[in-house]
């Protein structure tokens, strides 16, 4: 069973809008928001079908639950105003190579972004215009990481952090802010506590309403990531990575260290004008198109310090027992999971390929 299932179980409208990423499609059985025009014009939310679906619930007065989903920012990076975002004017992330391909990339991100905060307008303007706003709990999640270096397709904070913020009229405290551990398995227990549905007990996740109440500061203590580059497009043959991270430091285990790592962002004409700048003797430039192609077994980050997992310091001996901790949690989750490492990374096609034979002409 999925979320869709629990929700209209309990009497609830379960509805989606806008891109998804589901198999097989016959377990998911929410309402599917797109008019065959919107379904035409890409993955982004049907807004009109939104508002047609919320006006619906309001006159049969039914509970709902909506995911209404963004494609913002994903590559090609051509929604928005780069305008706003000048490329000579830019500050750029420290583990970015300054050229001026990387700059007008990064303006066309930016935008992109402006443009998803417009869609999460329209969806609040719907709430307020169906009078709904005060009683919905509202939960605005970012992407995973864009498709530049170290971010999208890694286990660096970068890649596996994303921005919550999470708005419900009389329990969430406006302008609150937290830094408790939380993982997108816990999103789906905390809507279903909040709205008084039962879900199985076997769930990895768990629900953060205390959190978003204020009747606690802290969550979890460890959160996990793992991210899987074999069978994708552009992908190396395999370059498994494994993550956890603590309050303070992140551990990382490279499955497939002596691989060179390779990926769209590899292919682009700005990663070009990285390698350029490193072949002419940039030693900045060289350090990050080596550091991101190039990684060894094991790298360790205090991300407070360093959140953009630049200084690796598995080398430092006052941190023994922290890296100890990092790498026993590591193996005790993968064991849980069933991931056996390399082995499960090998594997990874023969999964696509089941996959595909099940769910033929899936696309998604």
């Amino acid at each position: 069973t999925c979320w869709s299932n629990w929700f209209t179980a309990a009497g609830y409208r379960a509805a989606l809008s806008g891109k998804t990423h589901v198999n097989p499609p016959r377990v998911f059985d929410y309402e599917h928001l797109m008019t065959p025009k919107a379904v035409s014009e890409g993955h982004d939310p049907d807004f009109g079908a939104v508002d047609d679906f919320l006006a619906d619930c309001v006159r049969k007065n039914q509970n709902f639950g909506l995911y209404i989903c963004s494609t913002q920012p994903h590559a090609p990076w051509n929604k928005g105003d780069p305008s706003k975002y000048p490329p000579d004017k830019l500050q750029l992330p420290p583990n970015f190579v300054d050229t001026p391909e990387t700059r007008e990339a990064y303006s066309r991100y930016l935008a992109e972004i402006t443009y998803f905060d417009g869609q999460v307008g329209r969806a609040l303007d719907l709430l307020d215009k169906h009078g709904l706003a005060g009683d919905t709990m509202v939960v605005v999640l970012t992407e995973q990481g864009s498709a530049f270096p170290f971010a999208k397709w890694t286990c660096y904070d970068a890649g596996v952090t994303s921005g919550m913020v999470v708005r419900w009229p009389g329990h969430v405290n406006p302008g609150g802010t937290s830094d408790a551990l939380v993982e997108y398995i816990d999103i789906m227990p905390t809507f279903c506590e909040a709205a008084k549905i039962r879900t199985p007990g076997d769930l990895d996740g768990r629900s953060f309403l205390g959190l978003l109440k204020g009747a606690t500061g802290r969550h979890k203590d460890y959160a996990f990531s793992l991210a899987t580059s074999r069978g994708l497009n552009n992908g190396p043959e395999c370059y498994g990575v494994r993550s956890v991270r603590g309050a303070r430091h992140r551990y990382i285990l490279n499955l497939s260290p002596g691989e060179t790592f390779v990926n769209w962002t590899t292919l682009q004409p700005w990663y070009e004008q990285w390698r350029e700048k490193a072949a002419a003797g940039d030693k900045h430039a060289a350090g990050m198109v080596k550091r991101y192609q190039h990684r060894p077994a094991e790298e360790l980050y205090d991300v407070e310090k360093d959140p953009w997992c630049l200084d690796n310091i598995m080398g430092d001996p006052s941190l023994k027992d922290e890296l100890a901790t990092l790498r026993r949690q590591l193996a005790a989750w993968m064991k849980d999971q069933g991931d056996k490492g390399q082995a499960t990374e090998m594997a990874a096609k023969d999964r696509l390929w089941k996959n595909a034979r099940e769910n033929p002409g899936r696309k998604n």
